[in-house]
């Protein structure tokens, strides 16, 4: 057992025997990772499915090859040893959460798993003493560090250039859709609306702990209302712009990141300390605004600035005036 994850074994103390079988259920769990892959991105990515599915076929390829050499060194029943018994065995993440991250993101997650079986084989045919496990595992050892011209392969023939280009285009544009801009609609209300009422009461009390609260309760407000707002009002189907949750999070979250940017430097006692990073703060935030604008949203740069940079500083002096009046 190890020591420091009670309840696993470790590799090294595996048998052959138990190796085979644990690689045995790791090409079949790939094998239901590469299907679930297929299934979650059939509607939008059909022809990325595709290739999926053929690695699936692989995948099972393998355990039937695994398969035939236990049965034929160890008899028909196999047992059942899952890579979560095995401490400090490599892991899949889940597809939910990888597929959330973007098409690009699935393809070097396939990458990494095709890495680390090809580590499995190498480390499991160090322990092989029968020669024909032995060239089995080495086979499928080669196999998995062939993985990129494998993928590139099933990709030539299931997704050409021009249907690889379209479906990264999708990708794109569905990433903007969901992320970009709910969250940038976010971060410039939570930067810009929250300016005045910070910085009015900065003016106005020249305390910074007071500042603080009404920043801290700016800005969570804002996020909170930003985010139930996205929300609701859209749920996606129609306009394509993907899950409302995804982007209720998205706008929330940036719009309570871009009230606080300017609220937490008033976390130092020093009123005039605080203030001056505080107003440093502020134009950074908004240059960050103008370069994503620019950036995904294809606004040209020098226009976003002045919408932006100059809207801003116009909020910021009219808090400021506000305050100190």
């Amino acid at each position: 057992m190890s020591r420091f994850f009670p309840g696993r074994r470790r590799f090294a103390d595996l048998s052959e025997q138990e190796i085979l079988a644990l690689a045995i259920s790791s090409e079949e769990d790939d094998a239901y990772t590469y299907t679930d892959y297929a299934e979650t991105l059939r509607k939008d990515y059909p022809d990325t499915a595709k290739v999926f599915e053929a690695m699936a076929a692989q995948e099972r390829g393998h355990a039937t090859s695994l398969t035939r050499e236990y049965e034929r060194r160890y008899g028909p029943h196999v047992p059942l040893i899952r890579r979560e018994s095995i401490a400090g065995y490599y892991h899949r993440r889940p597809v939910w959460a990888v597929v959330n991250l973007g098409l690009e993101r699935v393809r070097a997650e396939v990458g990494r798993m095709e890495d680390e079986s090809a580590n499995f084989y190498l480390q499991a045919k160090k322990k092989a003493t029968d020669p024909g496990t032995a060239k089995l595992l080495e086979s499928l050892y080669q196999t998995e560090l062939q993985h990129e011209e494998i993928a590139g392969a099933l990709a030539d023939r299931y997704l050409p250039v021009d249907k690889r280009s379209e479906e990264n285009e999708k990708a794109h544009r569905q990433f903007v859709l969901t992320w970009v801009q709910p969250g940038l609609a976010g971060l410039m209300d939570g930067s810009v609306s929250t300016l005045a009422p910070i910085f009015a009461t900065a003016f106005a009390t020249q305390d910074s702990h007071t500042t603080l609260l009404v920043g801290l309760a700016a800005a969570v407000g804002a996020g909170i209302s930003m985010g139930f707002t996205e929300a609701v009002h859209d749920d996606g189907v129609i306009s394509g712009r993907g899950s409302p949750i995804k982007r209720g999070i998205a706008s929330g979250v940036m719009t309570a990141v871009g009230g606080l940017g300017h609220a937490l430097p008033y976390l130092i006692p020093e009123f005039w300390t605080a203030t001056v990073i505080a107003i440093i703060v502020v134009f950074i935030e908004l240059w960050a605004i103008a370069f994503i604008q620019n950036r995904f949203m294809e606004t040209p740069f020098w226009r976003s600035v002045m919408q932006v940079v100059l809207g801003g500083a116009l909020v910021l002096a009219a808090g400021i005036f506000i305050g100190g009046s």
